[in-house]
Parts: structure tokens; C-alpha cells; sequence
């Protein structure tokens, strides 16, 4: 419950309206079948990955665990936006409770920023492959491996959770309507008493920071990774190389790219039509790809799949 004040009344805050992706009741059905179809598809195919590491035993690297963990990531990634703009596609009212809409606000930046620390520690593990192969085994040991996937959870969860907190104790004027399929910080923001500058600052900082450390280390490893496959006599295992790296290239284009265009400038302001695409695409769309790109050019874990889907 929260309290609000507006120039002619008082008023308690039950909760929000997220008015999602505005249209007649046909196109909400439409959405809602075509988001159905795209989360069981997402939780299929990150689950398959999964299954598939846990049930080979030749996959019980670190680099196959940390993509499992990653693919755990992004189950619960999706999960927390995509189950309530489903019901909100079939609802009337659109409502969202105050504390609901903070909870998927803290679990869907929390996420989104242990991913980011996750995109860096599956980076770190390849540059020790290519780069320092020989020392590979006794440097990613499994207790290493195990103590950086604690430290992305544990970190991604801690990043906002000063912020979130600091937002959830404001006061909240006026409307209560959300123009977004989230809770997302910009339009909740829009709804305080007093604009708080210094609190819009401190999560854009926060979420481009994140992104910068990632970007920076990604851009730092892969260079030195480069030179050390350049190096590398055998065409094939040249190649392998370049096929491991690119898929982490590529999911992290896609996600940090999306990302920086709507949180990456401090108090930026975009179209809330534009706000909604780019974040559908980050939240939505990219965990439903990431399966696809790391095992298909991946020989070991196509292998995996076929072996766990009895193909």
C-alpha cells in the first residue's frame, strides 16, 4: 500500500495499470497466442541445453556448466516479465499490484544484471582456454568455476537492490498508469511527486556501468584471444575457436547492444513505442536465440541435444 497526493485529493496506491501493447481485444488474443508460443519455446529450448549438459558427461567442463547456469539464468530472465504481460494481454483492467511491480522490477534488473556478469565470466573462461591452455585444468577448477557462477547471482542481485528500494519508499502523484509491458524505472519514475534527478542518474549509472565493465573486459579478452588463435597452426582448430567465440560475440551483441540504446545515457528519454520494442527484443526475443547460436555451430553440444532428444 502506498500514499499518493494530488493537487485536489488524497488517495492510496493499490497498484499500477501497465498498459502493454495497446489494441483491439482480437490483436491482445493474437499477442497472447504469439508470446505463448515464443516462452514455451524459450523455456523448451533453454531447458533442452540444460538436460543436455547434466545428462553427457563429456560436457561436464566448465565452459558447458557455465552455459547451463546461463541458460538457468534465462528461464527465470523471461519468466519474470513475460507470465504477466500474457495475463495482462486477456485482462480488462491491466492491474498490477504496488508490490508486484516492484518485485518484477528488482528481479528483471537483477537478472539482467547477472547476466551481464555471466557474459564476462564465460568470456575470462575462454580467454584461459585459448590463451593459457595448458594451465587450463588446474586454473578453472571446478570450485573456481562454482565460486564465479555464485559470484554473478550473488552480485547481479545486490547491484540494484539499493535503488529499487529507494524508488519503492517515494511518493507516487496522479496517474497510475504505466505506458509499458514492465515495471519498468522510466515511467515509474514519471509518476513520483517530486522528480528525483539524482535517483533517474544513479540507475542509468548503474546499468551502463554494468554494461561498460562488460563491454570493456569483452573487448580486452577477445583481443588477446584473437591473437592467440591467429597463432594457431591447424586450420581446424582455428576454426573451433572462432565458432566457440562468436556465439558469445554474438549473444552479447544482442543483448548489451538493446540494453545500451535504452538505459545506456543518463535521464535519456525515448518513445514509450520505441522503449517497448527495444526491451521486448532484450527481454523477450534474445533469451528465445541464445540456445540456437551456442549449439549451432557447436558440434559437441548439437551431439548432446540430439543424444537428449532421442534424434
Amino acid at each position: 500500500m502506498k500514499s499518493f497526493h494530488s493537487p485536489s485529493n488524497s488517495s492510496t496506491i493499490t497498484g499500477f495499470i501497465l498498459l502493454g501493447f495497446p489494441c483491439p481485444r482480437e490483436g491482445q488474443i493474437l499477442l497472447f497466442v504469439l508470446f505463448s508460443v515464443v516462452y514455451l519455446l524459450t523455456l523448451m529450448g533453454n531447458a533442452s541445453v540444460i538436460c543436455a549438459v547434466h545428462w553427457d558427461l563429456r560436457l561436464h567442463t566448465p565452459m558447458y556448466i557455465l552455459l547451463a547456469n546461463f541458460s538457468f539464468l534465462e528461464i527465470w530472465y523471461v519468466t519474470s516479465t513475460v507470465p504477466n504481460m500474457l495475463a495482462n494481454f486477456l485482462s480488462d483492467t491491466k492491474f498490477i499490484s504496488f508490490s508486484g511491480c516492484f518485485l518484477q522490477f528488482y528481479f528483471f534488473f537483477s537478472l539482467g544484471c547477472t547476466e551481464c556478469f555471466f557474459l564476462v565470466v564465460m568470456a575470462f573462461d575462454r580467454y584461459l582456454a585459448i590463451c593459457r591452455p595448458l594451465h587450463y585444468p588446474s586454473m578453472m577448477t571446478r570450485r573456481l568455476c562454482t565460486n564465479l557462477v555464485l559470484g554473478c547471482w550473488i552480485l547481479g542481485f545486490l547491484w540494484f537492490l539499493t535503488p529499487i528500494i529507494i524508488v519503492s519508499q517515494m511518493s507516487f502523484c496522479g496517474s497510475m498508469i504505466i505506458d509499458h509491458f514492465l515495471c519498468d524505472p522510466g515511467p515509474l519514475l514519471a509518476l513520483t511527486c517530486r522528480k528525483s534527478v539524482v535517483i533517474e542518474f544513479v540507475i542509468s549509472t548503474l546499468c551502463a556501468v554494468a554494461i561498460v565493465i562488460l563491454l570493456l573486459f569483452i573487448m580486452g579478452t577477445y583481443s588477446l584471444i584473437l591473437k592467440a588463435v591467429l597463432k594457431v597452426p591447424s586450420a581446424a582448430g582455428k576454426r573451433k575457436a572462432f565458432n566457440t567465440c562468436g556465439s558469445h560475440l554474438a549473444v552479447v551483441s544482442l543483448f548489451c547492444g538493446s540494453v545500451l540504446v535504452t538505459y545506456g545515457s543518463p535521464t535519456s528519454g525515448h518513445k514509450a513505442g520505441m522503449q517497448k520494442i527495444v526491451t521486448l527484443f532484450y527481454s523477450v526475443l534474445t533469451p528465445l536465440l541464445n540456445p540456437v547460436i551456442y549449439s549451432f555451430r557447436n558440434k559437441d553440444m548439437k551431439k548432446a541435444l540430439q543424444k537428449f532428444l532421442g534424434t
